[in-house]
């Protein structure tokens, strides 16, 4: 899908859509559970899809309200707790389409339950390194047959608990899938992060939704997790906040002079992309509180800052693009993870934005932007088939001098798949 985008003020209330990171935990706590729970405010994007359909392939029975689950819990085909308890030994097949999450979180968690799981997805995901996870099968004799180029991997053996070693820049998915296999497992296990662990917020987020659903971990200073095994998650009703990944994108709007309240925020939110807020605000925007939403006016414009991408990556995007229309120099540091997304977004971002008349460089590990008055338009550009680009473009049209034409604009169904519809709804003029 092509759509054409005229230069247009976004006004009114905006909902965010539930966060994602917190609906794909909530989903796989839910779904390890010994009971029935029901998640609330959850939508299902390709993403929480891809973690529904994993969770169901081990067991769980998961059934759709409009924006509730019901959700059975496969607790009982944990072969550590209950060996024989009915378990299949049938192979589990996993499609995690592109959602890299999925893969990570459930790659741990396919070792609690009889049988080999495999693996499939598509697009960038099988260029995901999963290095982590393979040295720890070779420690353990666990059985995985990768295929090169391409993600179709078998595994099959059960994790054991023990001492797990990791630098503190690895993808938190790694850790986190740790961290929800581990509790289950008959002995005690141990997460020592070596150098400074960075996607803390994820990390919180992850323990935070466990012991919701009665899970407890020790943490010492995000550098030692201490976990005691044959715990077990227990049935609870949950319901999902509002996504600030997704908030981002219509905060970093009122920036660039739209007139939005950006509603169902939690103001004291663990997510990590909550600094999407403390980002502007040092970029010169104001913020007034509005029961559960924001909004954020910049009276006096905006200026560039040094912007530090370790603890959020995903709102790079959308943040580079209010930095280029910004006074001064720009620089964010810390983002080189974001070459290994659903595309390479420093990349895509910088080519884009410069096709739109921003003046932004490209560095190995970030970005270097001086901000310029004014973005011309008048250009086709591409999303990459990326939904955090397609949607930073969709913002940037609202500030261009003249339509832009954005391609491949359905990949926004990945993380928000009504985003087209919010975003003609609060003034956006598509075609």
């Amino acid at each position: 899908m092509d759509l054409t985008i005229q230069p247009h003020k976004l006004s009114g209330t905006v909902t965010v859509p539930p966060s994602k990171s917190l609906a794909h935990r909530a989903v796989i706590c839910a779904a390890l559970s010994d009971g029935i729970c029901k998640i609330d405010n959850i939508a299902l994007s390709d993403d929480i899809i891809a973690t529904t359909e994993a969770m169901k392939a081990f067991g769980a029975v998961i059934e759709q309200d409009g924006s509730s689950l019901t959700i059975k819990g496969a607790g009982q085909y944990v072969t550590d707790a209950k060996a024989d308890a009915g378990a299949t030994t049938a192979e589990h097949l996993i499609d995690c389409n592109e959602s890299g999450s999925t893969l990570r979180f459930v790659v741990p968690i396919s070792t609690l339950f009889q049988g080999a799981s495999r693996f499939i997805g598509r697009g960038n995901l099988g260029k995901r390194p999963l290095t982590i996870f393979y040295d720890i099968f070779e420690e353990q004799g666990i059985s995985y047959k990768p295929t090169e180029g391409e993600l179709d991997l078998v595994v099959d053996g059960n994790l054991k608990p023990g001492h797990f070693s990791f630098p503190g820049n690895v993808s938190s998915q790694f850790i986190t899938g740790l961290l929800f296999t581990l509790p289950l497992l008959g002995g005690d296990s141990v997460i020592t992060i070596t150098t400074p662990l960075e996607s803390i917020g994820y990390i919180d987020l992850t323990l935070d939704v466990m012991s919701a659903f009665g899970v407890t971990i020790e943490n010492e200073g995000h550098q030692l997790f201490r976990i005691k095994g044959g715990q077990s998650y227990k049935a609870t009703d949950y319901r999902v906040e509002g996504d600030y990944s997704q908030a981002a994108f219509f905060l970093c709007a009122d920036a660039l002079r739209n007139d939005l309240l950006v509603d169902d925020l939690s103001m004291d939110s663990l997510q990590g992309d909550r600094a999407v807020v403390s980002i502007l605000e040092a970029m010169g925007v104001a913020f007034e509180q509005h029961g559960n939403g924001l909004i954020g006016k910049a009276t006096n414009g905006l200026h560039g800052t040094l912007i530090d991408a370790a603890q959020c990556p995903d709102i790079i995007p959308v943040v580079a693009l209010t930095a280029c229309l910004s006074e001064g120099k720009t620089e964010i540091i810390n983002a080189g993870r974001l070459r290994i997304k659903e595309c390479d977004r420093l990349q895509a971002t910088a080519s884009e934005l410069k096709k739109l008349g921003a003046n932004i460089e490209e560095l190995p590990e970030g970005l270097l932007i001086h901000g310029v008055k004014s973005l011309k338009g008048g250009e086709t550009v591409w999303s990459y088939k990326d939904h955090r680009i397609a949607m930073m473009l969709a913002i940037a049209a609202t500030v261009c001098e003249q339509p832009i034409t954005v391609t491949d604009a359905e990949c926004v169904s990945k993380s928000y798949p009504n985003f087209w519809e919010d975003y003609q709804a609060i003034g956006g003029k598509i075609q």
